[in-house]
């Protein structure tokens, strides 16, 4: 049971890794726009968070604080990402801080996953 709860946590990392690695894209490439890919790796990212919430044949306590924080954090990327997108569907571009605090909170949110026990 461990082995299959060390994969999905791996999920749960590469949820991250796809949406901080599409936003460095558009970051260092010049558009800072707010891309699709995005939007399923918050998605990949969230699922596999709240598959790793379930407290699923553990012999410790899971952290419901760490959990909690972590779902707000991503709930807020979620939330900037929606105004991000629907500002460019108007025509309007991505406000810089919105695009900035996309990528550090999701930074934030993989390191909360690693570091914090």
């Amino acid at each position: 049971m461990e082995t299959l709860r060390h994969i999905v946590l791996f999920v749960h990392l590469i949820g991250f890794a796809v949406l901080f690695g599409a936003w460095a894209a558009q970051a260092f490439g010049g558009k800072r726009q707010i891309t699709k890919i995005m939007d399923y790796g918050l998605a990949i990212a969230g699922v596999a968070g709240l598959a790793l919430a379930a407290p699923w044949g553990i012999e410790y306590e899971l952290n419901y604080v760490k959990i909690g924080v972590k779902l707000v954090v991503l709930l807020i990327i979620g939330a900037l990402l929606g105004i991000g997108s629907a500002r460019q569907k108007r025509g309007a571009a991505v406000p810089p801080a919105v695009f900035w605090l996309i990528g550090i909170l999701a930074l934030l949110n993989a390191g909360l996953a690693v570091i914090w026990r």
